[in-house]
Order: C-alpha cells, then structure tokens, then sequence
C-alpha cells in the first residue's frame, strides 16, 4: 500500500508517516522505483500510534510498546512498561474528570437564571 493510501485511511498527513518511519514506528518497503510500499496493517498501526501520542507517550516508549503489538508475546519487562502507562493514563483521565465536574458545577452556578453575573463572580471566587 502506498505511502498517500495508508495516510488517508490513518487520517495522518504523509509527513507524519515519513517521521513514524524515521523514528522506527512504522516500517515500509521499497519498490524497485523506489516508492514506500506498507503492509495493510500499517493503517491500524499508525491509528494506535496516534492514540499512543494522544496519551501522551513519546516516540521512544512508544517504540518500546510496539514490539507487544506485534508479537503479542510480552517479556516481564514489557508487561511493567505497559502496566506503567496503562496507570499513568489513568491518572490523568482521574485528573481531566476531576476537571470537568468542577467545570460542570461552574456551568451549573453560572447558568442558574437567579443568579446575577455580580453574584455568580462571587460564588466562584468563594468556591476557589
């Protein structure tokens, strides 16, 4: 598969493909005339890489995870890696929840009709 195809069925720019290449993540072969060539699981690959990121995980512990996916055999090494992010994650889900109830007790004082911009400031600065 072509290096535009995988990058339109990831939803990734080809310059992202081309640094997931540099950086180890992705591995493409070449044609004789010298196009990328990917295997048709480069597409779900790069979709968890991007995932990967999203969580906030680096090129190189993301390279550190992509063996597993691969092989689906996890040395004990491996396995700590992956529990570690897997708790590190969660973390900051608990942490973005905890943001967002607060946001929604906000929401809720501000859009309460009784309450006059003068008082809702009040409110909040008092809740703070």
């Amino acid at each position: 598969m072509r290096i535009g195809k995988v990058a339109e069925g990831a939803g990734v720019s080809v310059r992202a493909l081309r640094y997931y290449e540099e950086q180890g993540l992705v591995i493409a072969d070449r044609s004789p005339s010298g196009h990328r060539q990917y295997p048709e699981s480069a597409i779900e690959r790069v979709k968890f890489i991007q995932l990967l990121y999203s969580a906030g995980l680096s090129s190189k512990a993301i390279l550190q995870v992509l063996p597993f996916l691969d092989t689906l055999v996890a040395t004990p090494r491996m396995t700590q890696r992956l529990k570690d992010e897997r708790d590190r994650i969660r973390t900051q889900i608990d942490d973005l929840t905890r943001a967002h109830d607060r946001l929604d007790e906000l929401i809720g004082i501000a859009t309460e009709s009784a309450i006059s911009p003068a008082t809702c400031s009040a409110s909040v600065d008092a809740a703070t």
